[in-house]
Formats: structure tokens, sequence, C-alpha cells
């Protein structure tokens, strides 16, 4: 793990309120084969490919279309050239409101989506249907990652799975005792640790509260944490501003949560598998697990825009990028899971799917991936309405003070 361009993303952190305001097509639930009252527009996957366009225009995450000049060593776009005759121009994009923006230009073949992004492109019709048949290397993705609830709709996939992440716990094993097994650590338990608890900096941070409240209080009901009426909600919000006297600092940025953890001046909190190894790599005692409760996470979906002017090349580079070799190349520099089964025996460290559980369906089946809050209940109910993520931008402001 050199190279630490990966982890620029902000994901949501950056989202706007307004840029946030889902559109009337996007009032969804959202589930893949169980989604009610979700209707995007009728659009069609091609059910063939034509000749290469000789060019394709991609949005993409930092360390994900990587061609030699951020490091010589790191390119995986010039073979990818070479072999279709497809130049690639790239653009990575700081969050996934930035590339919701640049997707409905009209200026770009392909993004590399989150699973807050994903959603909305979907609804508004930006993303396209894909012939998961016309990519050869879907066959080998892991199934966890296919008709996912922020990649299909109703058992269609919009896109190719690229990576997947967890949202760990991760506390410093000398200052921390017992051992946590659970969320309470950073919640319940916070007092213990005052001015020493860090928290991922987004609104999306609230589905974590809520995940930890459907297990801590039953009686809320809370199936999805990004399915919250309210009352689930304002239960969120009320535990994350407890939470705020605790907190020492809430961090977007690795570098800080590195450090923070070094120094001591954060003993207890969230973090990614890859912040963790650099952490324990630099000398600090400290351990990351998924709590009992489970925990969020992330997975990428490369989607193809409705009206691309190179979907040939577009579909030439999904099939590319969940290659075997290359989606090893991918997980290796940017620190996730890689999402084709067979990328496992391509990397060069024999323990990295193993240590990012790339291959445990059952420790993925406990991660909640972030998805786009709306108002159609993405658990389904249709009784009651939930709380948009517009609400959570404004939310979070409020609970950070």
């Amino acid at each position: 793990m050199e190279n630490v361009v990966r982890l620029t993303r902000t994901l949501v952190a950056a989202a706007g309120t307004a840029a946030l305001l889902l559109t009337a097509a996007c009032s969804s639930s959202g589930s893949g084969s169980s989604a009610t009252g979700f209707n995007p527009p009728d659009l069609k996957a091609p059910t063939k490919l034509g000749k290469t366009e000789g060019q394709v225009n991609l949005i993409a995450w930092a360390g994900y279309v990587e061609d030699g000049s951020n490091d010589p060593k790191v390119d995986w776009v010039s073979d990818f050239e070479k072999q279709t005759g497809c130049q690639v121009h790239s653009k990575v994009a700081a969050s996934s409101d930035e590339m919701v923006k640049l997707m409905k230009t009209g200026e770009y073949d392909a993004v590399s989506a989150s699973g807050d992004a994903s959603l909305r492109l979907i609804a508004s019709g930006d993303a396209a249907p894909v012939n998961t048949g016309l990519v050869p290397n879907y066959k080998d993705v892991f199934s966890g990652l296919k008709n996912g609830s922020w990649n299909s709709v109703k058992g269609q996939m919009y896109g190719i799975p690229h990576g997947r992440g967890a949202n760990l716990l991760m506390y410093n094993t000398e200052k921390v005792s017992p051992a946590p097994t659970s969320w309470s650590a950073v919640f319940d338990d916070a007092p213990k640790y005052k001015g020493h608890v860090t928290a991922y900096d987004s609104p999306i941070y609230i589905a974590d509260a809520a995940l930890y409240l459907k297990a801590a209080k039953p009686e809320l009901k809370i199936k999805n944490p990004y399915a919250l009426d309210q009352k689930q909600f304002d239960a969120a919000v009320a535990l994350l501003k407890q939470q705020n006297a605790d907190i020492g600092e809430y961090w977007s940025d690795y570098l800080k949560e590195i450090s923070a953890f070094k120094s001591g001046d954060s003993v207890v909190g969230t973090t990614w598998q890859v912040i963790a190894n650099l952490t324990a790599g630099e000398g600090a005692k400290v351990k990351a697990f998924v709590p009992e409760e489970g925990s969020t996470g992330w997975s990428d979906t490369w989607m193809v825009y409705a009206k691309a002017k190179h979907p040939n090349c577009a579909y030439k580079w999904l099939d590319w990028i969940v290659s075997p070799k290359v989606n090893a190349q991918v997980a290796e520099y940017f620190g996730e899971a890689p999402a084709n089964s067979r990328a496992c025996a391509e990397t060069s460290d024999k323990n990295f799917c193993t240590t990012y559980h790339a291959a445990d369906e059952g420790y993925w089946k406990n991660i909640a991936f972030w998805n786009t809050p709306i108002e159609q209940c993405l658990d389904g109910r249709t009784d009651v309405k939930c709380v948009p993520y517009a609400k959570w931008v404004q939310a979070w402001t409020e609970i950070k003070g």
C-alpha cells in the first residue's frame, strides 16, 4: 500500500443539500428485485456491441484509472488502449455529488459510482441498464456484489461491480480495555474516552448510528439504516448529538486519522481496512474489526451513461477493469476488496484477499452498503415517508454544532 492517492475520496461528505434533492423520478424504494414504487425510465441495454469508437471518457475515484502518470509502475490504461484502440480520457471526481453533476453534462461515457450516487443516476435516467452478457468477466464477479439495492432494479443490473470495503471499528489496544465487541464503544461507552473518540465526517455517518440502534433499541424497528422514518431518524440524530460531546475529531483525511491514533489523540472510532493497515504499519497499537452489530460499507459500480457517445469503448472498459489481473491491480493500489473472484490469484501480496475478506461472503452479509436515503423507504414500507438525504445533510451540520 505505497500509494495513498486512493484514499482521497470524500464520497458524500462534500455533498451539498440542494444537489441532493432528488428528482421526482427518484421517488422510489431503490431495492433490487424487491423494489416497490421505484420506476426508473424504461431504457434498454444493448443487445450487441459494435465497432469501437476510438476513445472513452471516464469519471472515476482517484486511483481507479491509472496510466502511469502518477506512478510509472502503476498503469493498467496503456495496455487497454493498445488492445482496444480506445484512448482513455478520465477525470477524477472528489465526491459522489460531483460525479452525478458531471454525468449530467453528457460529456462522459462511464462512471465509477458509489452506492449513494448510483441510485440517483438510475432514477434520473442518466445510467443505462447493462447487458452483463456483453461483459465476459462479469461471470466471475462475487455473487454478493450482484443485484444489490444500489446497482440493480428488479433483477436488472445497471453497472459492473468494481470493489467493496467496510467501515470498521478501530481501537488502541493499550488504552481501550476491555477490548470492544460492539459499536457501543463509540456511542453509549464514549464518555469513557471523552475527547479521544473519532468518527467519519459525513452525513452518511447517521446510518452508523442507525445501525447501532437497530440492535440496541429494537423497539425502534429499524430494518435498514438508510430507510429511517422521522422517529427513527430523530433517535439516530439524538445519539450522534450525545456522542458529539466525546468526539475529539471527525475525520475525512486519512493522514489525520493515522496521526491521531499514533499520538493517542484518538483511541477508538471508525476507519477503513487500508487505514488500519497503514496505522499499524507505522507502529500504532491498533486493531480494527466489524462489531457484533455489523457495519456500514461501500461498493463501487462502473455505470454507462444512457446517451454515451462511445458505448462500445465503454463496454470494453467495463470488462477490462473487472478482468482478474487489472481488478487485482486496482484493488491493491486503492486498498479494497476486488470484485472479480479470480483477481485474488493475481495480487502481488498473496494474503491481500484474506486481509480484505474478498471471498468471505459471510463477512459481507454483515455490511450495509451505502445507499441514498429517499422519501420512499428503501426497506419497502409504504405507510410512512422516510427522511431524504437532504435532511441528513442539514442534521449533520446540527450534530457537529
